[in-house]
């Protein structure tokens, strides 16, 4: 009983900022809550889920440039932050220097580097296009790159590239060191090549370890606002709107508040089940008991 007294504030203060909210946004994405012009809640039932699934293909098109954040840029962090850690880890005693530079971008807060891309990606006076001018003597005309809806979503990919690759690297790099320094020798000494050992030892023993940061690193696109709202405001149109944004846009904007308790929900269950395949996967291999 003492003991369950001592908890106890912990428990009452968990559900007062998890719980309370969770099941709150649960009842409340079966309503109708239009404060705009009312502030009176109305039951709907499923209706709100079947206008996400039927009746908005704004959902979609976030839903997609999401994938294609989660998908296309954290594959991309995997490759280069796996290069790096295989770069780093042959450097010897300049390793610690290189990686620490390295490391800088994830250093910076999310909106501090979406100000500073937008400063780059500026078409105007942005250093990024006043260098391909120079380097093609003005033959090549560069993009207004957050206002073209062929480049908006490339420039918030770019700048999520940047800042997390650096994660990609730490955790390679950590899994490359506490690799068995015998098993690399007794391969090298039966005539395996640098290719053979990477491809046939290093990385089958790194992928559990890669899997886990490619889980965090996509459930955390998923929640990608900050670079959204700075670098294109979701544009031009809707050309760069992720799923977040598009739920920040109809509870603040549009303040339908029973429609985007749905979105969240919905946005809820994706990264459950993504997680449970990544976490399944990871089982099979024995990762994971």
């Amino acid at each position: 009983m003492v003991a369950f007294l001592f908890i106890l504030p912990a428990l009452v203060l968990l559900l007062a900022i998890t719980i309370y909210p969770l099941i709150r946004t649960l009842t409340l994405s079966f309503k109708s809550l239009e404060l705009t012009i009312s502030p009176l809640e109305q039951s709907v039932g499923l209706d709100n889920y079947k206008r996400v699934f039927t009746d908005d293909p704004r959902f979609w098109n976030a839903l997609q440039n999401t994938g294609m954040l989660a998908f296309g840029g954290v594959a991309l962090q995997l490759v280069l932050g796996v290069t790096l850690a295989l770069m780093a880890i042959e450097m010897g005693r300049t390793r610690t220097v290189w990686v620490t530079l390295f490391l800088i971008p994830i250093m910076i807060a999310p909106v501090v580097a979406g100000f500073q891309f937008r400063v780059i990606f500026n078409d105007t006076f942005g250093p990024l296009n006043y260098l391909i001018k120079t380097l093609s003597g003005n033959h090549i005309r560069p993009p207004a790159w957050v206002a073209n809806p062929d480049t908006s979503l490339l420039t918030i990919m770019i700048t999520d590239v940047w800042q997390w690759t650096p994660f990609m690297l730490l955790l390679a790099l950590a899994g490359l060191e506490s690799l068995s320094v015998e098993i690399m020798e007794a391969a090298q000494v039966d005539g395996a090549s640098y290719w053979q050992i990477l491809w046939r030892i290093r990385l089958p023993l790194l992928l559990p370890i890669l899997m886990l940061g490619v889980l965090i690193r996509v459930m955390d696109v998923f929640k990608t606002f900050d670079l959204v709202f700075l670098l294109t405001g979701g544009g031009p149109g809707s050309s760069s709107e992720t799923v977040a944004f598009y739920t920040y846009l109809n509870g603040f904007k549009f303040f339908s508040m029973g429609y985007t308790a749905a979105l969240a929900f919905i946005q809820l269950i994706v990264i459950i089940i993504i997680s449970r395949i990544f976490l399944t996967l990871l089982k099979r291999r024995g990762t994971l008991q």
